[in-house]
């Protein structure tokens, strides 16, 4: 089997778009999704809708929550608190009810799915080996999966962690070694790369390969000047930042 795994689509409905053509076009059986689908963008609604139809796991992430009121915007600032109070204005009441029925953790097959870390489902980010220890000790699945910090990330888990950053293209062999990977972000990546980020698992080959897909980066901007969402929010897709 065949899955697709997407994390951090933040309301990037280009973004979303190209990654879904190349999902619907290599064949694949599922679609998993780590969290955020929306905050900082200018598309919450159609992104909701989409995943709603397409996603076989579906998490919450911690700007899905705030904009349902179940975390304080306060937890937010700057851009990523102002573009919460605009997703909370426009934000319709058929995604607002699917976003109201996710959780930000669930258990598939050989693989333990969270938004953040096992230790902290919403908030905490994986980014060093102290964060990728508590992660393995704390689940027992061959994959642990986590999004939340825009970050392509293999980690193994063997004698000693072993791994990092993920450019596009690397391919990992899954087993013996426990896995931790981050697909990295669809909607607002940051490692440099303004393609969409997303990850391609093969259970059948034991395989995990890190994919970037190119997107009208220019189209998403203008779509976040026209309804007026942080200046700085647009500028960065242009990067990967």
């Amino acid at each position: 089997m065949r899955v697709a795994v997407l994390s951090d689509v933040h309301s990037n409905l280009g973004a979303l778009e190209a990654v879904l053509a190349e999902i619907d076009a290599g064949g694949f059986a599922e679609l998993w999704f780590l969290g955020d689908l929306v905050g900082y963008g200018p598309k919450p609604n159609e992104c909701v809708a989409l995943l709603q139809e397409r996603a076989t796991i579906c998490l919450a992430g911690n700007h899905d929550l705030v904009v349902l009121g179940k975390i304080e915007i306060d937890a937010f600032a700057g851009e990523a608190a102002a573009a919460a109070r605009w997703t909370q204005t426009v934000l319709d009441d058929t995604a607002r009810s699917f976003l109201d029925t996710l959780q930000p953790q669930a258990v598939a097959p050989g693989a333990e799915l969270f938004h953040g870390s096992p230790r902290d489902p919403v908030w905490d980010y994986v980014l060093d080996d102290e964060a990728a220890f508590w992660s393995f000790a704390a689940t027992s699945e061959p994959l642990v999966l986590v999004g939340h910090s825009h970050h392509a990330l293999e980690i193994s888990n063997g004698e000693n962690l072993r791994g990092g950053p993920a450019a596009a293209g690397t391919t990992l062999e899954l087993g013996p070694l426990r896995r931790l990977l981050n697909p990295g972000s669809v909607g607002q990546p940051r490692h440099g790369d303004p393609r969409a980020a997303w990850l391609e698992i093969d259970f059948g080959a034991a395989r995990a390969t890190f994919r970037r897909t190119n997107y009208p980066v220019e189209r998403t901007q203008a779509e976040m000047r026209e309804v007026g969402l942080p200046e700085a929010l647009e500028l960065r897709l242009a990067f990967g930042i």
